[in-house]
């Protein structure tokens, strides 16, 4: 295929994507834009698969977070973020991803792609696990301490959510490597048929993991460093630099630790568990 078309079709791609998103409102102007970018690149650089992966996710936890919205009022007044992505919501989420695609196109080898598997599934697996978890009858626990915590708290963690989290990242795996079987051999990487030649399972296993360490280091994260802030209003401990229409305290965690920050981090710790499960396997 001529370059040329090949990113053509990756920027078509992404710009009607992204357009349905943005017309639903789950992505912001500038989160719009970060799509596209980040869209482009990916299938410029990676294959269908590459790029159909990152749709996979954005698409279901898109989904998601329209989903019995109502429900999760209590827990999501107090994010830091919404359910309309900005620019660094796509870059937290996508941005390791991206640059695994690069490295993949410099030094060709299935690692990547199993890294690649590993940090989407690891914030899929958070995105699902928040979306969710946040319909549980029950009370969050600290994942730290045990104890009961408000819904919304910085690292909380329900039965229903740790379910989801595990769904989430094998939702990925699974994803991948149905796109990778669906790519013609021509547009294939090497990467690609690395993957391809050494089966379904061991990817399952290396999303499976990667998702779930990605979605616990979030949590762990998240309770003992994420910033977090108390409402001078009506006293709720929240995520939000505002709240009831005033500027809200910070009262602990580090001031530059937010929302986007420990996505980041926790999607690090999915792609380096999925690599040493992929070793391991493979």
């Amino acid at each position: 295929m001529d370059v040329w078309i090949h990113w053509g079709i990756g920027l078509a791609g992404s710009l009607a994507v992204v357009s349905a998103a943005y017309a639903k409102r789950s992505l912001s102007v500038s989160g719009a834009a970060a799509a596209i970018v980040t869209g482009t690149l990916l299938f410029g650089w990676g294959s269908p698969a590459w790029f159909g992966s990152l749709i996979a996710f954005f698409l279901s936890s898109s989904l998601l977070s329209k989903w019995k919205k109502a429900a999760r009022g209590e827990a999501e007044g107090g994010y830091e973020k919404g359910g309309r992505r900005d620019a660094w919501q796509v870059a937290a989420n996508g941005g390791l991803a991206l640059l695994l695609c690069a490295a993949n196109q410099l030094w060709p080898d299935p690692l990547w792609l199993a890294a690649f598997v590993g940090a989407l599934a690891a914030v899929n697996a958070d995105t699902w696990a928040t979306e969710i978890g946040g319909l549980s009858k029950s009370k969050p626990r600290s994942l730290l301490t045990g104890a009961s915590v408000p819904p919304g708290t910085s690292g909380g963690v329900t039965v229903l959510g740790l379910a989801a989290s595990a769904c989430g990242g094998l939702f990925i795996g699974a994803a991948a490597y149905a796109l990778l079987q669906a790519t013609p051999a021509a547009s294939r990487l090497a990467a690609d048929a690395g993957v391809l030649a050494d089966g379904l399972l061991p990817l399952l296993l290396a999303a499976f993991a990667g998702g779930m360490a990605g979605s616990l280091a979030d949590s762990a994260i998240g309770a003992a460093w994420q910033r977090m802030n108390r409402c001078t209003v009506c006293g709720k401990e929240i995520e939000r630099a505002e709240h009831c229409g005033k500027p809200a305290v910070r009262i602990r965690g580090l001031r530059w630790m937010g929302n986007d920050a420990v996505n980041v981090l926790g999607s690090i710790a999915g792609s380096a568990v999925a690599v040493g499960v992929w070793v391991l396997l493979v």
